[in-house]
């Protein structure tokens, strides 16, 4: 694993800060939930504008055909930059990356260009309440009708739903099949009155996932991505991707967390105190650790061709060490800390969902054992 970047990555890295520099985002127009996905849904058509919404998007896509090293610099830079994320993450990540893969021709004229342009904002349907980390156990069925499939069921913890065009839909459409097989991956319209969202209120205030309620949501034929009965292996592709590219844009933000709470600790007088000290050397170590882990899941992905299980291991150890920091910084700063509407109380109550969005710790830590470590599986007793 090479850190050295090459010209061409310094003149890329170079280019992008340029174009940061000179095109900064709107201001922040504050708190409301729905204000706010307008504003970065302005701020993603800017950056698509500029020709920098997915610069690792082929360029016969909307892209610049970046490399990953290249890639993983944008990321690093838009971090650093503190601009906020594109209203369509969710899209660019991992809904544009799965139709390269497995969409048919029709789907990628259809949907790419509305995804980086924010046009479309799109969301993932894969949890349920009896199917969170483990997605093979799903309930939602689709069932043939016509040229098309009528979809009942119920999703939980869908990011953006409210705001979402479409959505990443697995449904079960062979309930004999193992539960692996029977599964099909759709496109599901989410303006049909079919379709009920209904936001779930978070301890920060916030409303950043739903849940869907779905009563024979119809679903034609030509949204079904991968082919029938395909949907385990469609889905696989979905969160590979989605695991890649939470590395980056995670260890960014939760250094600049840490580097905040450094200098408020510093504010403080409080450095000097080894108790503090200590905590923080830490941390930092920890936070370089999985900054160098992001860096090599990006090798591994040059070396096989596709993201490695290793991802998990970067979001398990950001989430543990994301909370730590968020709670040192209680004694830190003080009643600052617990006070509403600031800085360090929102981040505080946000990091208490860190191990389970994204993948559960429990769940993570068993891909880890028994794909990364090669540890057997489990057998439970009898």
């Amino acid at each position: 694993m090479d850190l050295t970047f090459s010209d061409d990555e310094l003149a890329f890295r170079d280019e992008f800060r340029s174009w940061l520099a000179g095109n900064p985002p709107p201001p922040d127009p504050g708190d409301e939930d729905a204000t706010r996905n307008a504003w970065r849904t302005a701020w993603q058509h800017q950056l698509y504008e500029g020709g920098w919404a997915a610069p690792a998007w082929p360029a016969e896509y909307g892209g610049r055909g970046a490399t990953l090293t290249q890639s993983a610099i944008y990321f690093e830079e838009l971090g650093r930059a503190r601009v906020p994320v594109p209203a369509n993450v969710l899209g660019i990540l991992l809904g544009g990356p799965t139709l390269m893969v497995w969409g048919t021709d029709e789907q990628k004229e259809r949907y790419l260009t509305p995804i980086l342009s924010a046009e479309e904002i799109w969301c993932q349907g894969f949890s349920e309440p009896d199917a969170g980390s483990d997605l093979a156990s799903l309930k939602t069925r689709a069932v043939k009708d016509g040229d098309g499939w009528l979809v009942t069921g119920q999703k939980v913890w869908t990011s953006g739903a409210q705001y979402s065009k479409w959505c990443m839909l697995v449904a079960r459409t062979d309930v004999e099949a193992p539960k692996h097989k029977g599964l099909t991956y759709f496109l599901m319209d989410m303006e049909q009155d079919e379709v009920q969202v209904r936001p779930l209120r978070q301890i920060t205030g916030e409303a950043e996932f739903n849940e869907l309620f779905i009563e024979n949501a119809r679903i034609p034929d030509e949204n079904v991505v991968g082919g029938l009965g395909n949907g385990w292996k469609v889905a696989l592709t979905t969160l590979m991707n989605e695991r890649a590219g939470l590395g980056f844009t995670l260890q960014i933000r939760l250094r600049q967390i840490l580097d905040d709470l450094i200098t408020a600790a510093a504010e403080r007088g409080l450095l000097d105190d080894s108790r503090y000290a200590d905590e923080l050397a830490e941390l930092h170590a920890r936070c370089e650790a999985i900054r160098l882990m992001a860096w090599k899941g990006l090798t591994d992905t040059e070396r096989y061709g596709q993201p490695g299980p290793e991802g998990s291991l970067v979001k398990w150890l950001w989430s543990d060490t994301n909370q730590r920091v968020t709670q040192l910084a209680a004694d830190v700063v003080g009643p600052e800390a617990l006070t509403a509407g600031t800085l360090w109380s929102y981040e505080l109550l946000r990091a208490r969902g860190n191990s389970i969005e994204g993948g559960t710790t429990e769940i993570l830590k068993n891909i880890v054992a028994e794909r990364v470590l090669g540890l057997p599986r489990l057998k439970a007793a009898a």
